[in-house]
């Protein structure tokens, strides 16, 4: 994927937040894997693309670097982040542990209105399962998942996972080009509401930890294959 191919299908690059604005056109690309994990970017192609000066190319690596999708090495650039297994195993580990945990508190407040905005959000993900691109099915699993902890109630909890959620998406990418059935990724969130709709703590547990657990196998399986 090239960068002026992206902008002549409607992109368009804007001086004010020019920085945050190519950090997301890089950070889609990297998810969308138009750029495999340990390419090289090149500041100076992506600059005459998007026909900007190299230095806020260079600004928005540096806070892709911080958000865990880059890595810099002296002299040589910025390269795309290559999760392997341990560092997979490591995000689902404390992604478990922050959702477990939301859970555990969302049960016992859990109402009638968060049940209607939890079940939107599935049908949501549902639809764009079937027609979106997948970008959008990403950013649409993460709202989900954002919900249930920010419904928690607890501010602390929900900052950790905002936290990660970039490597996250990258996280999620992956289980889209690992999982066999990339579509039951959206529908098998409805286990969860029922986890939830049944008021048993125990239940919610071995929902969520089967959910994460699924998805944490195809994923480090994949990468294993690929390696």
């Amino acid at each position: 994927m090239t960068a002026s191919n992206a902008f002549a299908n409607g992109m368009v690059i804007q001086q004010r937040n020019l920085v945050e604005q190519v950090a997301d056109f890089l950070t889609q690309a990297i998810i969308g894997q138009h750029y495999a994990p340990g390419e090289r970017l090149s500041e100076v192609q992506l600059a005459r693309d998007l026909g900007i000066s190299r230095a806020p190319v260079r600004e928005a690596a540096r806070l892709l670097e911080s958000r865990g999708l880059l890595v810099s090495q002296p002299r040589r650039g910025f390269f795309v982040r290559a999760l392997d297994a341990a560092e997979l195993n490591d995000i689902f580990d404390l992604r478990l542990c922050l959702e477990r945990h939301a859970l555990a508190r969302l049960v016992e407040i859990y109402d009638a209105d968060k049940e209607r905005a939890l079940h939107r959000q599935v049908e949501l993900m549902c639809e764009v399962a079937l027609k979106d691109s997948d970008s959008r099915k990403i950013e649409e699993d993460l709202i989900f998942h954002r919900m249930v902890i920010a419904f928690a109630g607890n501010r602390r909890l929900l900052k950790a996972f905002d936290d990660i959620t970039h490597e996250l998406r990258l996280c999620i990418a992956l289980i889209g080009k690992t999982h066999a059935e990339p579509d039951t990724i959206a529908t098998c969130h409805w286990a969860l509401l029922d986890a939830l709709a049944s008021g048993d703590p125990e239940q919610c547990r071995e929902a969520i930890d089967y959910h994460i657990g699924v998805a944490q196998h195809y994923v480090v399986k994949g990468v294993g294959e690929s390696s």
